[in-house]
């Protein structure tokens, strides 16, 4: 390092050469009585030094890092992620033979000395780079001989308690480089705008010179001066055969930064999010993916800007085969407060609005009381004082159930919800994994399926996860570790497969093609939250668009609003190193009811209103409403088996209604060739179940139990 000349005098001359015999002596006495590895303030320090929590992706990406505590950047390097020139670079200019010496370089300080006594000034540094360590951990004026003793003892302490990557690797993490970059990861990042992993020579070079002055050469300051340093630094390295000749004219011709970059902020509510909840975590790696992050979170601010100043997009991407978050955005802009860019709304509670629409089909699926190609009234209706409307305040007549779900009609869905009860999906999408929130004090009711209920973008993603898994429950995580899957289903797969198969065929928004997935748009009362979820094979992905202060929107919709935006990201994650080609969906389960409306039983050509849960009584004719009275709903029931140990059949008996009679056993019909009270069920396995029965007149019952 060097400093400011001084004028040469006897005395000084005299001084250089007594320092010289001073240095080596304080050497070799602090080099005898340093033998041991502890009990040293210096030691303590360099293994105590406070850095940048750091969140990072799946492939340990710096996705955000957080300052230290006084404010400065202060990241942890590590040499297996250092460019292995620039560290060559480094050590021929500032300790060529660090390898070798004990923290101290005799020879260079003698060097030193001499050259101050013959010179009057000081014309090489005699510090190496152990030294320069024990000063940033120890700083003194470093002026007087006393002064360079105590650095001196630092260094060989420090020698003895680590190697030498490890001393290379603290020094790289406390070198100043001007203003509040500390390191030379920051020092890359806010001059270069990428991690030291691989730099240029010209790169290199001026991170070599920087911390010999940080504050006189920083580039955004002064670049004449940082110039300077740099040139300097590759014309020495050139004399000495560090880097060939022939690379010099391009690297003195590169240019040098002039403003510095702003650190790394990629998902910065998650980062938020750990920070407050794990406040002692020295940082934290996510399954994140960096480019994905990147993509998305470029994709919702460009979405956002065209739809107002105050819009905000929230997108959500994971892999619903194990559960992992692949990219979360919270909002279009962190930092812009005129859409509140700092409300997270992944985690905001908003209307799903029609987004529960697939599972109130899939129920009925289930429950045997409608397939896709059955008839279905879109008609004015009213249930119990509740009309619903649909967004077009239109109505499409006698459609299948199909269409309805594909056209996000509200009457056929809320005539199913009826039928099946707005408890029992309440109940499901618990099982589900997700937790609806009610108005206080109130139970569920019909308009729970038009979005009558709080659910937040990780709670639909969530519901949708499972429905492309086959109705078996994903539990959504941020984490690295393996995540053991909910046990049980909250939809059977039969019924689930079905509701794929319907929304696989949804249209796609105007001017694009089939995105090859399937997937379900939504908008909530009063325009204030549009939605759009999708899914193939193995990803799925939710978006959000709307003001986070829930003002309304004038022609806000999911379909017009946040459809196009979730093809866009479809095609992002495609590009992404977690994405790649489409993949399918599956094929259906074994013993899912494959029929065109021709083909249907006759209890599932049209759906004709009446109750699944037994005494509930309603519907045409004098006799009571079918009601199955074995097994009864909830029941766990012990089946036997056989030799090969497949379940044995079961009775299941019906009181009530009028023949003929068709059962279904999770969705599919059972014992079509005699429809009498009772028939013979042939259960798949352990597990719940439902099973369920349709009369003459359309009046349906059901039960679910679990077999064990």
């Amino acid at each position: 390092m060097t400093s400011p000349s001084r004028t040469r005098s006897p005395v000084s001359a005299i001084a250089g050469v007594l320092t010289a015999w001073v240095v080596v002596a304080a050497i070799a006495v602090t080099g005898g009585f340093l033998t041991a590895r502890e009990g040293s303030a210096v030691v303590e320090r360099a293994r105590a030094i406070e850095t940048s929590r750091e969140l990072r992706d799946r492939d340990g990406v710096l996705l955000r890092p957080f300052a230290i505590a006084d404010g400065r950047w202060r990241l942890q390097a590590d040499l297996a992620s250092i460019d292995p020139r620039f560290v060559e670079m480094l050590l021929a200019y500032e300790d060529r033979r660090f390898a070798d010496h004990p923290g101290v370089d005799p020879l260079a300080l003698l060097r030193a000395a001499w050259q101050v006594a013959a010179h009057g000034r000081i014309v090489s540094g005699g510090s190496t780079l152990t030294m320069q360590l024990a000063r940033l951990l120890a700083p003194r004026p470093d002026r007087t001989i006393a002064d360079k003793l105590v650095q001196i003892r630092d260094a060989i302490r420090l020698d003895l308690a680590f190697s030498k990557p490890e001393i290379l690797e603290r020094y790289l993490t406390l070198a100043p480089y001007g203003g509040n970059l500390e390191g030379i990861r920051a020092a890359a990042l806010a001059y270069f705008g990428h991690e030291p992993r691989k730099l240029s020579l010209a790169e290199a070079a001026l991170l070599v010179a920087l911390p010999q002055s940080p504050e006189a050469r920083r580039p955004d300051r002064d670049a004449g001066a940082a110039q300077a340093a740099r040139d300097r630094v590759l014309d020495r390295l050139v004399a000495a055969g560090a880097i060939e000749a022939d690379e010099l004219g391009p690297a003195l011709a590169a240019r040098i930064p002039t403003v510095r970059a702003d650190m790394p902020n990629h998902a910065p509510h998650l980062a938020r999010l750990l920070s407050i909840s794990m406040p002692e975590a020295n940082g934290w790696q996510v399954s994140l993916e960096a480019g994905l992050q990147t993509a998305l979170e470029g994709l919702a601010s460009e979405a956002a800007r065209p739809l107002g100043d105050r819009m905000s997009v929230a997108i959500l991407v994971a892999d619903h085969s194990s559960g992992e978050v692949l990219a979360e955005v919270g909002s279009s802009d962190f930092f812009d407060d005129m859409r509140a860019g700092q409300v997270d709304m992944v985690r905001a509670i908003r209307s799903p609005g029609s987004t529960l629409k697939p599972l109130i089909y899939g129920l009925a699926f289930e429950a045997g009381l409608a397939h896709p190609e059955t008839l279905i009234e879109d008609r004015p209706a009213s249930f119990g004082g509740y009309r619903p409307r649909n967004f077009d305040f239109g109505y499409q007549g006698t459609v299948s159930v199909r269409e309805a779900l594909q056209m996000s009609l509200n009457v056929p869905a809320i005539r199913l919800l009826d039928a099946v009860g707005p408890a029992r999906l309440m109940a499901r999408l618990r099982r589900a994994g997700v937790e609806p929130v009610l108005p206080k004090g109130e139970a569920a009711s019909l308009p729970v399926g038009l979005g009558g209920a709080g659910m937040t973008l990780d709670d639909v993603v969530t519901l949708f996860a499972g429905l492309a898994s086959g109705g078996a429950p994903v539990r959504l995580h941020r984490d690295l570790a393996p995540a053991a899957r909910p046990k049980g289903e909250f939809l059977d797969a039969r019924a689930a497969w079905l509701v794929s198969d319907v929304i696989d065929g949804t249209p796609p928004p105007a001017g694009r093609a089939h995105g090859g997935f399937a997937y379900k748009t939504g908008t909530s009362y009063g325009y204030r939250d549009a939605w759009s979820v999708g899914y193939d094979g193995r990803h799925v992905i939710g978006v959000w668009v709307g003001r986070p202060d829930g003002a309304p929107v004038s022609g806000l919709s999911g379909r017009l609003t946040a459809a196009p935006i979730l093809f866009d990201a479809f095609e992002r994650l495609a590009a992404s190193a977690v994405g790649g080609r489409r993949v399918p969906l599956p094929p259906p389960p074994k013993g899912t009811l494959l029929a065109g409306a021709a083909d249907l039983p006759p209890a599932l050509k049209r759906f004709a209103p009446g109750e699944v849960m037994a005494g509930h009584g309603g519907g045409a004719g004098a006799d009571p409403a079918p009601a199955i009275v074995y097994p009864p709903d909830g029941a766990r029931v012990a089946v036997d088996t056989d030799g090969s140990g497949r379940p044995r059949p079961l009775v299941v008996k019906l009181d009530g209604g009028r023949p003929p009679f068709q059962w279904f056993a999770n969705g599919a019909p059972i014992d079509t060739s005699q429809r009498r009270r009772d028939a013979r069920w042939q259960p798949d396995g352990a597990g719940f179940s439902t099973v369920s029965v349709v009369d003459a007149d359309g009046r349906a019952a059901s039960v679910t139990v679990f077999l064990e």
